[in-house]
Protein backbone atom coordinates (compact mmCIF):
# COMPACT_ATOMS: atom_id res chain seq x y z
CA UNK A 1 0.00 0.00 0.00
CA UNK A 2 3.23 2.26 0.80
CA UNK A 3 4.01 1.66 -2.94
CA UNK A 4 0.31 2.84 -4.39
CA UNK A 5 0.83 5.79 -2.49
CA UNK A 6 3.73 6.63 -3.69
CA UNK A 7 2.48 6.02 -7.80
CA UNK A 8 -0.83 7.94 -6.04
CA UNK A 9 1.60 11.56 -5.57
CA UNK A 10 3.37 11.30 -8.49
CA UNK A 11 0.14 10.64 -10.35
CA UNK A 12 -1.73 13.32 -8.28
CA UNK A 13 1.53 15.71 -9.23
CA UNK A 14 1.54 14.99 -12.94
CA UNK A 15 -2.34 15.81 -13.03
CA UNK A 16 -2.11 19.12 -11.21
CA UNK A 17 1.41 20.39 -13.52
CA UNK A 18 -1.16 19.05 -16.55
CA UNK A 19 -3.77 21.09 -15.33
CA UNK A 20 -1.81 24.27 -14.82
CA UNK A 21 -0.32 24.03 -17.81
CA UNK A 22 -3.79 23.91 -20.25
CA UNK A 23 -4.22 27.49 -18.68
CA UNK A 24 -0.90 28.65 -19.79
CA UNK A 25 0.24 30.66 -22.59
CA UNK A 26 -1.08 29.76 -26.05
CA UNK A 27 -2.52 26.50 -24.91
CA UNK A 28 -4.74 28.54 -22.64
CA UNK A 29 -5.97 30.40 -25.78
CA UNK A 30 -6.67 26.78 -27.64
CA UNK A 31 -8.44 24.93 -24.16
CA UNK A 32 -11.09 27.92 -24.14
CA UNK A 33 -11.55 27.32 -28.23
CA UNK A 34 -11.86 23.63 -27.37
CA UNK A 35 -14.11 24.05 -24.34
CA UNK A 36 -16.53 26.66 -25.31
CA UNK A 37 -16.77 24.69 -28.88
CA UNK A 38 -18.20 21.55 -26.53
CA UNK A 39 -20.45 23.56 -24.33
CA UNK A 40 -22.13 25.33 -27.54
CA UNK A 41 -22.55 21.84 -28.96
CA UNK A 42 -23.99 20.64 -25.90
CA UNK A 43 -26.22 23.78 -25.82
CA UNK A 44 -27.48 22.55 -29.40
CA UNK A 45 -29.28 19.47 -27.77
CA UNK A 46 -31.07 21.82 -24.73
CA UNK A 47 -34.13 23.24 -25.36
CA UNK A 48 -34.45 26.78 -23.02
CA UNK A 49 -37.78 25.73 -21.52
CA UNK A 50 -36.22 22.15 -20.78
CA UNK A 51 -33.48 23.87 -18.71
CA UNK A 52 -34.91 26.72 -16.98
CA UNK A 53 -38.52 26.86 -15.98
CA UNK A 54 -41.41 29.88 -16.17
CA UNK A 55 -41.40 30.20 -12.33
CA UNK A 56 -36.95 29.72 -11.48
CA UNK A 57 -36.79 32.44 -14.59
CA UNK A 58 -38.80 35.07 -12.93
CA UNK A 59 -37.23 34.40 -9.37
CA UNK A 60 -33.95 35.00 -11.12
CA UNK A 61 -35.00 37.64 -12.63
CA UNK A 62 -36.91 39.30 -9.26
CA UNK A 63 -33.43 38.90 -7.37
CA UNK A 64 -31.44 40.42 -9.88
CA UNK A 65 -33.56 43.57 -9.66
CA UNK A 66 -34.00 42.99 -5.74
CA UNK A 67 -30.18 42.53 -4.95
CA UNK A 68 -27.71 44.40 -7.92
CA UNK A 69 -30.70 47.14 -8.14
CA UNK A 70 -30.87 48.28 -4.58
CA UNK A 71 -26.91 47.21 -4.30
CA UNK A 72 -24.77 49.87 -1.86
CA UNK A 73 -22.48 49.59 -5.38
CA UNK A 74 -24.81 51.27 -7.75
CA UNK A 75 -26.03 53.79 -4.55
CA UNK A 76 -23.08 55.02 -4.10
CA UNK A 77 -21.64 55.56 -7.73
CA UNK A 78 -25.23 56.87 -8.84
CA UNK A 79 -24.02 60.23 -7.97
CA UNK A 80 -20.30 60.16 -8.58
CA UNK A 81 -20.99 58.95 -12.27
CA UNK A 82 -22.90 61.96 -12.89
CA UNK A 83 -20.34 64.19 -11.45
CA UNK A 84 -18.06 62.50 -13.73
CA UNK A 85 -20.40 62.99 -16.63
CA UNK A 86 -20.45 66.33 -16.38
CA UNK A 87 -16.57 67.28 -15.78
CA UNK A 88 -16.44 65.34 -19.24
CA UNK A 89 -19.21 67.00 -20.92
CA UNK A 90 -17.91 70.28 -19.48
CA UNK A 91 -14.54 69.65 -20.73
CA UNK A 92 -15.66 67.77 -23.79
CA UNK A 93 -15.82 70.38 -26.93
CA UNK A 94 -14.93 68.05 -29.57
CA UNK A 95 -18.11 66.48 -30.47
CA UNK A 96 -20.94 68.45 -31.28
CA UNK A 97 -24.49 67.01 -30.16
CA UNK A 98 -25.21 65.96 -33.85
CA UNK A 99 -22.31 63.75 -33.53
CA UNK A 100 -23.43 61.88 -30.58
CA UNK A 101 -27.00 61.59 -31.65
CA UNK A 102 -28.42 60.97 -35.18
CA UNK A 103 -30.59 63.71 -36.36
CA UNK A 104 -33.21 60.92 -37.86
CA UNK A 105 -34.43 59.02 -34.68
CA UNK A 106 -34.68 62.23 -32.87
CA UNK A 107 -36.90 63.41 -35.69
CA UNK A 108 -39.17 60.62 -35.82
CA UNK A 109 -39.36 60.38 -31.73
CA UNK A 110 -40.56 64.01 -32.01
CA UNK A 111 -42.89 63.05 -34.87
CA UNK A 112 -44.21 60.38 -32.74
CA UNK A 113 -44.63 62.57 -29.83
CA UNK A 114 -46.89 64.67 -31.33
CA UNK A 115 -48.94 62.14 -33.53
CA UNK A 116 -50.17 60.77 -30.08
CA UNK A 117 -53.23 61.93 -30.49
CA UNK A 118 -55.01 60.15 -28.05
CA UNK A 119 -52.24 60.92 -25.20
CA UNK A 120 -52.86 64.58 -25.42
CA UNK A 121 -56.43 64.34 -25.41
CA UNK A 122 -55.77 62.65 -22.87
CA UNK A 123 -54.07 64.81 -20.85
CA UNK A 124 -55.98 67.83 -21.91
CA UNK A 125 -59.25 66.68 -20.64
CA UNK A 126 -57.53 65.56 -17.14
CA UNK A 127 -56.30 69.02 -17.19
CA UNK A 128 -59.24 70.18 -17.31
CA UNK A 129 -60.98 68.36 -14.56
CA UNK A 130 -58.53 70.45 -12.22
CA UNK A 131 -59.67 72.91 -10.44
CA UNK A 132 -56.01 74.21 -9.31
CA UNK A 133 -55.21 74.22 -13.35
CA UNK A 134 -57.98 76.45 -14.16
CA UNK A 135 -56.99 78.75 -11.15
CA UNK A 136 -53.68 78.92 -12.44
CA UNK A 137 -54.70 79.64 -16.16
CA UNK A 138 -56.86 82.42 -15.21
CA UNK A 139 -53.89 83.82 -13.03
CA UNK A 140 -51.68 82.99 -16.33
CA UNK A 141 -54.55 84.65 -18.38
CA UNK A 142 -54.96 87.58 -15.47
CA UNK A 143 -50.90 88.46 -16.04
CA UNK A 144 -51.05 88.50 -19.70
CA UNK A 145 -53.97 91.16 -19.77
CA UNK A 146 -51.73 93.24 -16.63
CA UNK A 147 -49.06 93.11 -18.57
CA UNK A 148 -51.03 94.32 -21.63
CA UNK A 149 -53.07 96.82 -19.72
CA UNK A 150 -49.96 98.16 -18.06
CA UNK A 151 -48.18 98.60 -21.35
CA UNK A 152 -50.97 100.50 -22.94
CA UNK A 153 -51.03 102.73 -19.55
CA UNK A 154 -47.62 104.14 -19.67
CA UNK A 155 -48.29 105.28 -23.09
CA UNK A 156 -51.79 106.98 -22.21
CA UNK A 157 -50.30 108.55 -19.10
CA UNK A 158 -48.33 110.76 -21.81
CA UNK A 159 -51.20 112.15 -23.10
CA UNK A 160 -52.21 115.58 -21.01
CA UNK A 161 -55.12 114.74 -18.80
CA UNK A 162 -56.01 110.84 -19.50
CA UNK A 163 -53.38 109.88 -16.38
CA UNK A 164 -56.17 110.92 -14.20
CA UNK A 165 -58.36 108.92 -15.99
CA UNK A 166 -56.69 105.78 -15.95
CA UNK A 167 -56.32 106.19 -12.26
CA UNK A 168 -60.29 106.68 -11.75
CA UNK A 169 -60.51 104.00 -13.88
CA UNK A 170 -58.37 101.80 -12.49
CA UNK A 171 -59.94 102.55 -8.87
CA UNK A 172 -62.95 101.14 -10.40
CA UNK A 173 -61.49 97.99 -11.09
CA UNK A 174 -60.00 97.43 -7.91
CA UNK A 175 -63.38 97.29 -6.21
CA UNK A 176 -65.27 95.37 -8.70
CA UNK A 177 -62.56 92.99 -7.61
CA UNK A 178 -63.30 92.82 -4.24
CA UNK A 179 -67.44 92.41 -4.26
CA UNK A 180 -66.04 89.93 -7.44
CA UNK A 181 -64.42 87.70 -4.55
CA UNK A 182 -66.87 87.80 -1.98
CA UNK A 183 -69.79 87.40 -3.97
CA UNK A 184 -71.28 84.69 -6.89
CA UNK A 185 -69.45 86.74 -9.14
CA UNK A 186 -66.32 85.05 -8.26
CA UNK A 187 -68.04 81.96 -8.87
CA UNK A 188 -68.45 82.73 -12.28
CA UNK A 189 -65.15 84.12 -12.92
CA UNK A 190 -63.92 80.65 -11.75
CA UNK A 191 -66.12 78.83 -14.32
CA UNK A 192 -65.21 81.25 -16.69
CA UNK A 193 -61.37 80.63 -16.12
CA UNK A 194 -62.42 77.18 -16.60
CA UNK A 195 -64.11 78.13 -19.80
CA UNK A 196 -60.89 79.60 -20.74
CA UNK A 197 -58.93 76.89 -19.88
CA UNK A 198 -61.09 74.29 -22.34
CA UNK A 199 -61.09 77.19 -24.99
CA UNK A 200 -56.92 77.18 -24.96
CA UNK A 201 -57.18 73.00 -24.61
CA UNK A 202 -58.75 73.68 -27.99
CA UNK A 203 -56.50 75.67 -29.65
CA UNK A 204 -53.58 73.50 -28.05
CA UNK A 205 -55.04 71.08 -30.02
CA UNK A 206 -55.54 72.23 -33.01
CA UNK A 207 -51.94 74.03 -33.20
CA UNK A 208 -50.41 70.43 -32.01
CA UNK A 209 -52.32 68.94 -35.17
CA UNK A 210 -52.30 71.97 -38.09
CA UNK A 211 -49.63 74.14 -37.18
CA UNK A 212 -45.84 73.35 -37.93
CA UNK A 213 -44.86 72.53 -34.57
CA UNK A 214 -42.77 69.26 -35.83
CA UNK A 215 -40.50 71.49 -37.80
CA UNK A 216 -40.35 74.08 -35.46
CA UNK A 217 -38.80 70.89 -32.25
CA UNK A 218 -36.32 69.89 -35.21
CA UNK A 219 -35.30 73.92 -35.84
CA UNK A 220 -34.79 74.07 -32.16
CA UNK A 221 -32.72 70.65 -32.20
CA UNK A 222 -30.64 71.43 -35.61
CA UNK A 223 -29.50 74.59 -33.44
CA UNK A 224 -28.49 72.39 -31.20
CA UNK A 225 -26.78 69.78 -33.13
CA UNK A 226 -23.59 71.73 -34.34
CA UNK A 227 -22.75 73.15 -30.71
CA UNK A 228 -20.10 71.48 -28.99
CA UNK A 229 -21.65 68.73 -26.70
CA UNK A 230 -19.97 71.11 -23.87
CA UNK A 231 -23.07 73.51 -24.31
CA UNK A 232 -25.18 70.76 -22.85
CA UNK A 233 -24.08 72.05 -19.50
CA UNK A 234 -25.37 75.75 -20.24
CA UNK A 235 -28.90 73.80 -19.71
CA UNK A 236 -27.90 73.09 -15.69
CA UNK A 237 -25.18 73.21 -13.00
CA UNK A 238 -23.32 70.19 -11.37
CA UNK A 239 -25.57 70.33 -8.75
CA UNK A 240 -28.55 70.01 -10.61
CA UNK A 241 -27.84 67.23 -12.37
CA UNK A 242 -26.40 65.12 -9.70
CA UNK A 243 -30.20 65.81 -7.47
CA UNK A 244 -31.70 64.81 -10.76
CA UNK A 245 -29.81 61.91 -10.69
CA UNK A 246 -30.16 60.61 -7.25
CA UNK A 247 -34.30 61.45 -7.53
CA UNK A 248 -34.64 59.43 -10.22
CA UNK A 249 -32.87 56.55 -8.87
CA UNK A 250 -34.83 57.10 -5.85
CA UNK A 251 -37.80 56.33 -7.68
CA UNK A 252 -36.45 53.18 -9.78
CA UNK A 253 -35.24 52.23 -6.06
CA UNK A 254 -38.85 52.58 -4.22
CA UNK A 255 -40.52 51.88 -7.78
CA UNK A 256 -38.73 48.30 -7.36
CA UNK A 257 -40.12 47.34 -4.40
CA UNK A 258 -44.08 47.90 -5.38
CA UNK A 259 -46.01 44.63 -5.80
CA UNK A 260 -47.02 45.92 -9.37
CA UNK A 261 -43.67 46.44 -10.33
CA UNK A 262 -43.25 42.83 -9.23
CA UNK A 263 -46.05 41.78 -11.54
CA UNK A 264 -44.51 43.74 -14.98
CA UNK A 265 -41.48 42.08 -14.17
CA UNK A 266 -42.99 38.56 -14.20
CA UNK A 267 -45.32 39.37 -17.16
CA UNK A 268 -41.91 40.44 -19.12
CA UNK A 269 -40.77 37.50 -18.31
CA UNK A 270 -44.04 35.07 -19.19
CA UNK A 271 -43.59 36.68 -22.34
CA UNK A 272 -40.09 36.10 -22.78
CA UNK A 273 -40.43 32.52 -22.01
CA UNK A 274 -43.40 31.56 -24.69
CA UNK A 275 -40.70 33.07 -26.97
CA UNK A 276 -37.86 31.82 -26.70
CA UNK A 277 -38.66 28.40 -24.73
CA UNK A 278 -38.30 26.30 -27.82
CA UNK A 279 -34.90 27.57 -28.99
CA UNK A 280 -31.98 25.39 -28.14
CA UNK A 281 -29.29 27.08 -25.37
CA UNK A 282 -26.91 27.16 -28.67
CA UNK A 283 -29.66 28.93 -30.99
CA UNK A 284 -30.33 31.63 -28.54
CA UNK A 285 -26.93 33.09 -28.88
CA UNK A 286 -27.27 34.93 -32.30
CA UNK A 287 -30.80 36.60 -30.46
CA UNK A 288 -28.63 38.40 -28.25
CA UNK A 289 -25.96 39.32 -30.91
CA UNK A 290 -23.00 36.59 -29.41
CA UNK A 291 -20.74 34.26 -30.89
CA UNK A 292 -18.67 31.24 -30.14
CA UNK A 293 -16.07 34.01 -30.53
CA UNK A 294 -17.33 36.34 -28.63
CA UNK A 295 -17.23 34.44 -25.70
CA UNK A 296 -14.35 32.81 -25.97
CA UNK A 297 -12.91 36.59 -26.61
CA UNK A 298 -14.70 37.53 -23.17
CA UNK A 299 -12.93 35.19 -21.52
CA UNK A 300 -9.45 35.48 -22.89
CA UNK A 301 -9.84 39.26 -22.13
CA UNK A 302 -9.71 38.36 -18.35
CA UNK A 303 -8.91 35.20 -17.44
CA UNK A 304 -5.32 34.62 -18.22
CA UNK A 305 -4.68 38.08 -15.46
CA UNK A 306 -6.80 35.60 -12.66
CA UNK A 307 -4.93 32.61 -13.67
CA UNK A 308 -1.50 34.04 -13.86
CA UNK A 309 -1.96 35.65 -10.14
CA UNK A 310 -3.62 32.89 -8.74
CA UNK A 311 -0.96 30.79 -10.41
CA UNK A 312 2.08 33.01 -8.72
CA UNK A 313 1.19 32.88 -5.07
CA UNK A 314 0.17 28.62 -5.03
CA UNK A 315 -3.56 29.23 -5.09
CA UNK A 316 -4.52 27.79 -7.94
CA UNK A 317 -2.20 24.67 -7.76
CA UNK A 318 -3.59 23.76 -3.96
CA UNK A 319 -7.19 24.39 -5.17
CA UNK A 320 -6.21 21.56 -7.90
CA UNK A 321 -4.58 19.17 -5.69
CA UNK A 322 -7.45 20.20 -2.88
CA UNK A 323 -10.12 18.45 -5.49
CA UNK A 324 -7.92 15.80 -7.01
CA UNK A 325 -6.53 14.61 -4.07
CA UNK A 326 -9.41 12.34 -2.83
CA UNK A 327 -9.69 10.62 -6.43
CA UNK A 328 -6.34 10.12 -6.01
CA UNK A 329 -5.94 8.59 -2.32
CA UNK A 330 -8.97 6.87 -2.80
CA UNK A 331 -9.08 3.10 -1.81
CA UNK A 332 -10.43 2.11 -4.95
CA UNK A 333 -7.47 4.16 -6.90
CA UNK A 334 -4.51 2.61 -4.59
CA UNK A 335 -6.59 -0.92 -4.54
CA UNK A 336 -5.56 -0.42 -9.02
CA UNK A 337 -2.04 1.25 -8.07
CA UNK A 338 -1.22 -2.05 -5.69
CA UNK A 339 -2.22 -4.23 -8.54
CA UNK A 340 -5.47 -5.97 -6.01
Amino acid sequence: MTQARQIADRLLDAQVEFLLAEVTGDRFVEVIARDVAAVLAVGETLRFGDIVSLDQGQETVATVIDRIGGSPVIADTVGIFSDAIYDHIAANTEYTLGDVVDREPVEALLAKIFGMHQAQERILDRLTESPLVATVASRFVDKLIGDFMQANRERAEKIPGVSSLMSLGQSAANRAKKVADSTFVGDLAGKGALFALKRTNNAIRDMLRDAPVHSAAMEFWDLHADEPVAGLREYLTQKDLNELVQICYEIAVTTREKEYFGLLVRECVEVFYARYADHTVSAMLPELGLTAEDIATEILRYGPAVIESAKRNGVLAGLLRERLEPFFYSDQVLAILGGE
